[in-house]
């Protein structure tokens, strides 16, 4: 990093005070980007040029003494899954390669008018499909800890940029798993907020009732500034919530209170985890039983339907959003032959623009919602949906949180379950569930393997709890001394 920090605890006073400027912080990610690119495959594009114009409008600004945001002249990474206007958004899919949107998703504008800098726009599943950022249109992105894994996914590109110190910040989106999954195999902290609480207005949809946009950072503070920044009303989201948004930043500085903190049962308890993972998990509990917290074992009897739940509700919704992309109006197109039909040219655009996943979710999502088999499959996912909400509203009755594992294994090997989509499916076990029933969560790492893998800890908490939820993550992380690391890359 030329010497500059790599933590944006430690840029942002040095901003301020002038004892750095912007365009050398910016530089010097753009340089990082340029030299762990080729290895790690993080993103799909990034603009120099613009990101150090926009570094030097903040210079000045500075320099003219004008009051700005915490966050001004720092870089931020973006899922390019959201739309900007400078720049493609691909949603990892061909069919949208070229794809230039003519407006800002609202965060966008929200990050833009905090004065951050927008770098560069990260690799993913596509259209957010998957569980290992093994199906973007561009190729994989590695794991920065152990070259030949996976770094999870969708928001694989957003977690590594964030655990390589190609951006000190990062966006992503969470559908079933898609932030804290990724957080959780790459060592660093991911929040996917209340359902509402960040508006979806410019994200690209894949399932609409589950889609929500949050942070990556290397520390539970990181989540907190950034969505400090992020979150709020916003009238052109029907289902962007009107409520005040609280001071995160300074909620976490409030002395920490004792907790009631669940333990899931189900989780720690089932027999696809792994052990060092368990062993993690357990040590974890007793730190904050230290900390003086209560601990209750909870138990959600559902949770066992999350998986198939929400793998009819995310592909029903999916076949609906994704049907827009026909070669029509915008994006890829097939090459025809003369004289074919317009059905010929649907078929075949789709044929060729969506890869071999989101195929097979479009289909699945166009049978459950087919005449004859709409009650048996969708609706009745719908009932289960809300009997999983109904098992976190009586856990919440009892405690402030529950924790658990985020993942069930480790970082897999790149190709290892790409072919079998039940296993990749299974790796979404524990966080599904709080996209179905709407609620926060987040992960934090809490160790490693033997093997120097990263683990993390989830925590998730009633709607719009996030402030709590922070809070005693953050008590987690100091009480344990926790100091971000970064992986050796030789390259």
């Amino acid at each position: 990093m030329n010497q500059l920090p790599p933590f944006a605890r430690d840029l942002a006073p040095k901003l301020a005070s002038r004892e750095l400027s912007s365009r050398e912080v910016t530089h010097a990610f753009l340089e990082r980007i340029e030299k762990l690119q080729p290895t790690l495959n993080a993103f799909i594009s990034w603009d120099g040029e613009r990101a150090l114009a926009a570094a030097d409008k903040i210079d000045q600004r500075r320099a003219l003494g004008e009051s700005l945001s915490p966050l001004a002249g720092i870089p931020i990474a973006i899922k390019d899954i959201l739309c900007t206007t400078d720049s493609v958004t691909t949603c990892g899919s061909r069919i949208l390669e070229k794809y230039v949107s003519p407006y800002d998703a609202h965060l966008i504008t929200q990050l833009r008018q905090a004065g951050m800098i927008l770098i560069g726009k990260t690799n993913l599943d596509e259209f957010a499909m998957g569980g290992s950022t093994e199906t973007s249109f561009c190729g994989p992105a590695r794991n920065p800890w152990d070259l030949e894994r996976t770094c999870g996914g969708s928001s694989g590109g957003s977690a590594v940029s964030v655990a390589a110190a190609m951006a000190p910040f990062a966006i992503g989106t969470d559908t079933g798993g898609s932030i804290r999954q990724p957080a959780a195999f790459c060592g660093v902290c991911g929040m996917k907020p209340t359902y509402g609480r960040v508006s979806r207005y410019g994200l690209i949809a894949y399932a609409s009732s589950l889609d929500q946009a949050g942070p990556f950072g290397h520390t539970v503070g990181d989540l907190a500034i950034v969505l400090q920044t992020i979150a709020g009303h916003d009238p052109r989201d029907s289902t962007s919530l009107n409520v005040p948004v609280p001071d995160y930043v300074s909620e976490l500085s409030q002395p920490f209170t004792k907790a009631r903190i669940g333990v899931i049962r189900e989780h720690l308890d089932s027999p696809g985890l792994d052990d060092e993972i368990r062993s993690a998990m357990l040590a974890a509990i007793d730190e904050y039983r230290r900390l003086g917290c209560e601990i209750v074992d909870i138990t959600l009897p559902h949770t066992k339907y999350s998986i198939p739940t929400y793998y009819i509700i995310a592909p029903s919704e999916a076949s609906s959003n994704l049907s827009r992309f026909d070669g029509a109006h915008y994006g890829f197109r097939a090459q025809l032959v003369k004289n074919a039909s317009l059905i010929d040219m649907y078929s075949q655009t789709r044929s060729q623009g969506f890869g071999a996943e989101v195929r097979r979710r479009i289909m699945l999502g166009t049978y459950t919602l087919s005449e004859g088999y709409y009650d048996a499959y969708y609706k009745k996912a719908l009932k289960v949906r809300r009997l999983i909400r109904n098992d976190y509203d009586a856990a919440f009755e009892k405690v402030d949180v529950l924790i658990g594992p985020t993942t069930p294994t480790p970082p897999f090997k790149i190709g290892e379950k790409v072919d079998d989509p039940v296993q990749m499916y299974l790796e979404d076990l524990y966080t599904v569930g709080a996209n179905l029933a709407g609620i926060p969560a987040l992960s934090i790492p809490i160790g490693k393997t033997r093997s120097g893998l990263p683990i993390g800890m989830q925590f998730q908490g009633p709607a719009l709890s996030e402030s709590q939820m922070l809070r005693i993550a953050n008590a987690y992380q100091r009480a344990t001394a926790y100091e971000p690391q970064l992986p050796t890359l030789s390259c």
